[in-house]
């Protein structure tokens, strides 16, 4: 009896994933879409900033400023302490230069998914605000410890905002590099239609670099 062929993997990202795909350059493209695609197969994977994102968002929630972000390094496992430790300084400020706690909300967005030609790519927020004035933004999070690049930014902020109206409608994306509590927002002079071709072609690459894996 012969084993059963196993189903090809469909050439797929996440919006982190493809952002951090724009951002390199030559073979090492190759090799983070081959990583991509083998941690895909294993659907392995562990994500551990959740505890974190929880706590910044009972803080907007409850309108506490950054209490629960101070508690929340006490109770996370201690190999994951140092991290938290880096990352709450950034995001308290980060928090404060909302303004009033009890003037921003928390607000749901919902997740979408993108099409950039035959590549599908899941857009997914950390989860929206929305202030007193009726302002509303959908919030990605940069965790990395270095600062998020031109491209990984305008990236991240062309597709969210492409598809706003099914992630939280009316509102303007921000990326928000953590560790520096800096708010990144789509630049002025942004040219949507050359960044859309720009992409286009990123993610074509993309799908003959995963094909080429396999």
């Amino acid at each position: 009896m012969t084993a059963p062929i196993s189903a090809p993997l469909t050439p797929y990202a996440t919006l982190l994933g493809f952002t951090r795909y724009v951002d390199r350059t030559g073979p090492t493209k190759a090799s983070f879409v081959g990583g991509l695609r083998r941690q895909r197969a294993s659907r392995s994977g562990f994500n551990p900033h959740g505890q974190f994102v929880k706590a910044l968002k009972a803080d907007i929630a409850f309108h506490t400023g950054g209490t629960h972000l101070a508690q929340v390094v006490d109770v996370v496992k201690p190999r994951w302490r140092p991290l938290y430790q880096s990352l709450v300084p950034g995001a308290t400020a980060w928090l404060h230069s909302l303004g009033e706690p009890a003037g921003v909300d928390l607000a749901q967005t919902r997740d979408a998914l993108a099409m950039l030609g035959d590549l599908p790519i899941k857009i997914n927020p950390h989860f929206g605000i929305r202030y007193a004035d009726g302002r509303a933004e959908a919030v990605r999070l940069h965790f990395d410890e270095a600062p998020p690049s031109e491209e990984a930014t305008l990236a991240a902020l062309h597709l969210t905002a492409r598809h706003m109206d099914a992630v939280l409608p009316h509102a303007e994306p921000v990326l928000v590099d953590v560790r520096r509590g800096i708010t990144h927002r789509m630049p002025d002079n942004a040219r949507p239609n050359e960044i859309e071709s720009w992409l286009a072609g990123e993610a074509a690459a993309f799908r003959a670099i995963w094909s080429a894996a396999a």
